[in-house]
């Protein structure tokens, strides 16, 4: 093991455990906005209280209508800031291994879960300068622990030489499209995830039950506006899984002699694309939108990690590029 990998590695475990940290202050935001929606319905309530008994001086009944200030979720800022640092480190690992192997630090599974999880997280802080989507805070950085952790202990494997297959520039174009199409995929899922409890929690609203979920939701974008976000992701990322497709298949045409054979990778990787194309037709049909939707995004996802661990893993093949023995 060289010493470039050595501190890579205490890099990646380093990482891992600032994105712990941020996990944890974005659950505390989480409880935070559960706090703030309860205090916003105590003040409604006592409003319609004032207003019922039809009493108060005109001052009391401005003050009533004053609206309340916005709510600054400061325990989401330290998660956002916390994600921020633990790319730092990440990015810093994923370099080092990269001059360490002298190529580019994708090439086996413990490489492109380093990749990939970087690139999940980089997806997720670009779109937050666009868009406010914090409250996926605890998805996001709970998915790259779980992620990155586990193949730190399961996945690892030392620099080694490149298999003359991959001595290609597709891995660096085939590869990095990949990643960077599961990394909107995985936007798409933790939305489609709060779409679900959003529609659960209007629904109970609806039949006027006393606990609706999750109060947080309460400070949550709509179920409505959650699937247009998730549906927007999933395309970008389902163009990208198509490019995925057609550069491997001109890959396998230029190491194997063939552009598709059923191997089991190329057919997994064919069953996500499928899924994604019924989903994004599916969004487009009217009788389709809704829950229905949602669980194809996030069917579509569990395929990309089933495609990313167990086929990598337990399946032999032509892709059998894990390194593990």
């Amino acid at each position: 093991m060289s010493d470039l990998d050595s501190l890579s590695i205490l890099l990646i475990w380093t990482a891992i455990a600032i994105y712990a940290a941020a996990f944890v202050a974005y659950a505390f935001d989480l409880a935070r906005r559960s706090e703030v929606n309860a205090d916003a319905r105590l003040v409604r309530s006592r409003e319609a209280a004032l207003v019922g008994a039809g009493a108060g001086s005109t001052s009391g009944a401005v003050e009533a209508s004053e609206p309340p200030a916005k709510p600054r979720y400061v325990m989401a800022r330290i998660g956002t800031a916390l994600t921020g640092l633990g790319f730092v480190f990440q990015l810093a690992a994923t370099i080092l291994r990269g001059i360490a192997a002298e190529r580019v630090p994708w090439a086996n599974l413990y490489e492109f879960a380093m990749m990939g999880t970087l690139l999940i997280v980089l997806v997720y802080l670009l779109v937050l300068t666009r868009i406010d989507l914090r409250f996926l805070g605890t998805f996001i950085t709970g998915l790259v622990v779980v992620l990155m952790g586990a193949a730190a202990v399961s996945f690892y494997v030392g620099v080694v030489p490149l298999m003359d297959p991959l001595k290609s520039v597709w891995l660096v174009i085939h590869v990095f499209v990949a990643t960077v199409a599961t990394a909107f995929f995985a936007l798409a899922c933790g939305l489609s995830v709060l779409q679900l409890m959003q529609s659960h929690r209007a629904r109970r609203i609806e039949e006027g039950a006393e606990k609706t979920g999750p109060r947080f939701l309460a400070t949550l974008p709509d179920a409505d506006k959650l699937e247009g976000t998730a549906f927007r992701f999933a395309i970008v990322g389902f163009i990208l899984w198509t490019f995925t497709l057609i550069a491997g298949s001109i890959w396998a045409q230029d190491a194997w002699g063939r552009y598709w054979g059923f191997d089991v990778k190329e057919t997994w990787t064919f069953i996500i694309w499928v899924l994604y194309a019924g989903y994004i037709h599916a969004r487009a049909t009217r009788g389709w939108r809704g829950n229905p939707s949602a669980w194809l995004s996030i069917i579509g996802f569990s395929a990309v990690l089933f495609n990313f661990t167990i086929v990598n893993v337990f399946f032999k093949g032509l892709h059998a590029y894990s390194g593990l023995s």
